[in-house]
């Protein structure tokens, strides 16, 4: 009897950005999916039905797992960069792709084939040395290719490390966007402390502006990972690293969690929104009108062990049509609490983050500031 296996292939692509009704900056997307099925015939009989069904099979897989980089208008790779850090790595990847074509593909088949033609079966001009045992030359070339190859890689490692530093504020005649993340189980909270507001699933970004970025984790380690955009970083917990990042172009990105950290891992995920300032403006106003009170029940909520589709139906109100999830009422208190409480190993109390926020208040209170409503008018 005949033995049927079936390798099913899916991919799913992101959530859009913002789904509030009649919003001027309303997006779409459906999520796309791509799936193939192969099916093996385990017949001992039937050797070439086998054979057709695999080689079938496979060609119709291979292309599907092709069409899976492919996910609409979404971008998904460093290949396809949508700004600054993604084509310097692009580059970076093209340089190391040239030293090893040069130096070890390119001889490797050159010399397989032409030594499969000089000591063919039958050659005439091909010496017979069978007491040959060293020559300089090759010994030279044996090891000055390893070395080129070390030193090529090296320098090109060296400078790319410190030109695509995470940490190194991006060259711009525009003040950087503060943005502020914090990684639960299984979704990213992103603040932005400077309009106070707040998302779950989606990040939005003005196109042409430098992003500067602090991230930290309330529970266990997480890696934040925009490929188009450049740059996978860690967040960990009671600690804060940074991120700085800068789309050219409007668009839409993924963003996922590189860091296994549970159940929910593969519904981390989120789609980074690259938008005119002016339409940037707009989506701020949009969750300051529409969005839900960054409260005690709210954080509550956030910090429980929860996917995306279930905290929304946790929550007293709904999220938008989008799926994702806005804030209003967003401060820097959050951020700061949350590194300090995970550092202690205490669980985050919204009383504390009151107080932190009451802490700075007679500090911001000595020096005239803008509002958010301002800042982005």
């Amino acid at each position: 009897m005949g033995v049927t296996r079936h390798i099913i292939y899916r991919h799913v692509g992101p959530d859009g950005p913002l789904g509030f009704p009649n919003s001027p900056t309303t997006f779409s997307e459906a999520a796309t999916s791509q799936e193939c099925t192969m099916m093996t015939i385990g017949d001992p009989c039937g050797r070439m039905r086998r054979s057709k069904a695999a080689t079938s099979g496979s060609s119709v897989c291979v292309s599907a797992l092709m069409l899976a980089g492919c996910s609409g208008d979404t971008h998904l790779s460093f290949l396809d960069p949508q700004g600054p850090v993604a084509s310097g790595q692009r580059w970076h990847f093209v340089e190391s792709l040239a030293v090893l074509l040069v130096f070890v593909a390119i001889p490797v088949f050159v010399l397989t084939a032409w030594f499969l033609w000089r000591y063919r079966y039958g050659a005439k001009s091909s010496r017979y040395t069978p007491k040959w045992n060293y020559s300089a030359l090759l010994e030279i070339a044996s090891w000055a290719g390893p070395v080129v190859i070390v030193v090529l890689l090296g320098i090109i490692v060296w400078r790319a490390t410190h030109a695509l530093d995470p940490y190194k504020p991006l060259a711009s005649d525009q003040p950087a966007l503060r943005l502020q993340i914090i990684g639960y189980d299984w979704k990213w909270l992103f603040i932005y402390p400077d309009q106070g507001i707040a998302s779950i699933g989606v990040l939005a970004l003005p196109v042409g502006r430098p992003v500067a970025i602090q991230l930290t984790s309330a529970t266990v380690m997480q890696s934040l990972h925009i490929p188009a955009l450049g740059s996978q970083i860690y967040a960990m917990g009671g600690m804060v690293t940074q991120l700085h990042l800068q789309a050219d172009r409007p668009g839409r990105s993924l963003g996922e969690n590189n860091m296994y950290n549970g159940n929910g891992f593969h519904q981390q995920r989120f789609s980074a929104v690259a938008m005119t300032p002016e339409r940037f403006s707009a989506w701020v106003d949009e969750v300051h009108l529409h969005g839900i009170a960054l409260n005690d029940q709210s954080l509550k909520h956030i910090s429980q062990r929860s996917t995306r589709a279930e905290l929304i139906a946790a929550l007293s109100q709904p999220g938008a049509s989008d799926g994702n999830i806005y804030f209003k009422g967003a401060t820097d208190a959050l951020f700061s609490t949350v590194v300090k409480a995970t550092k202690s190993g205490t669980p985050v109390a919204p009383a504390s983050v009151r107080q932190e926020f009451a802490n700075r208040a007679p500090l911001a209170a000595r020096k005239p500031t803008e509002s958010a409503t301002d800042k982005v008018q």
